[in-house]
């Protein structure tokens, strides 16, 4: 299997419009891929708070209509990362959108633990309520959201649900860097499974962000790691290796609580 994931540079001098149009053009190059992953409120920028009501968007908006269409032409799975969303009582949630290869919104995913210790997110948005997976012909994804990583009881109900392969866009800040790539690899040591988490690149909001997008195995082997500015972080692997894994070493068969 053969993923891309895109570390978007998120620059307060480009308009969401173009951004939109310049990461759909990236995505239209990852043809032959089968999976893409965005990060998490690339239209934005995820520190970039006082944006979030302006550039709010319903769950089909542009971002929804420009994703499909690039998923379509590229025929890849395409993790959309995440926008803020509005609904119509004008709840904002930070919410990921997943479109198959022919353009169908195959999930949508509402971050379920919000940043910002009683700021910020914490308190713009509302709270996800529902865990997502989604079914691929060579794995099931599990997805999360950034600061979701902290919370590991959100991946073990993930994988009672059948993850395989756990996704995370993220706006990750470069301060806690060291933090990005331990939480991911412990998460997939603990779960037995492929971590593909997929971080923003640059500064916005006045916020380094830690790039370091990352691939993780089953054993919590790097398989691929980028660096701090924008990239593309290919890299194949082999959705077989977890059953593997599993099989091999069967610690879930373990768990108690």
């Amino acid at each position: 299997m053969r993923a891309s994931l895109i570390q978007i540079a998120v620059d307060e001098g480009e308009s969401v419009e173009t951004r939109r149009l310049r990461v759909a053009s990236l995505v239209r190059e990852q043809a032959g891929a089968d999976l893409v992953v965005l990060p998490e409120l690339w239209t934005t920028g995820a520190f970039a708070f006082e944006e979030f009501a302006a550039q709010a968007e319903p769950l089909e908006g542009p971002t929804h209509e420009v994703m499909a269409k690039a998923a379509s032409d590229a025929g890849v799975w395409l993790h959309a990362g995440s926008i803020p969303e509005r609904t119509p009582d004008g709840t904002l949630y930070n919410t990921s959108l997943l479109f198959s290869p022919s353009g169908e919104r195959a999930a949508s995913y509402r971050k379920i633990h919000r940043f910002g210790f009683d700021k910020g997110e914490a308190v713009l948005m509302g709270r996800g309520e529902d865990l997502v997976t989604v079914r691929l012909p060579e794995t099931t994804l599990g997805v999360a959201t950034c600061y979701d990583l902290r919370f590991p009881e959100l991946f073990r109900g993930l994988v009672d649900a059948g993850a395989e392969t756990l996704v995370i866009p993220a706006g990750w800040p470069e301060r806690r860097r060291e933090h990005w790539t331990l939480l991911a690899r412990a998460r997939a040591v603990e779960n037995q499974a492929f971590v593909l988490a997929c971080g923003t690149a640059g500064t916005h909001a006045r916020v380094p962000q830690a790039g370091h997008s990352i691939v993780v195995d089953p054993w919590g082997q790097v398989l691929a790691e980028a660096g701090a500015d924008e990239e593309v972080l290919t890299v194949e692997f082999d959705p077989g290796k977890v059953a593997v894994t599993r099989e091999q070493f069967p610690a879930l068969k373990d768990r108690v609580l």
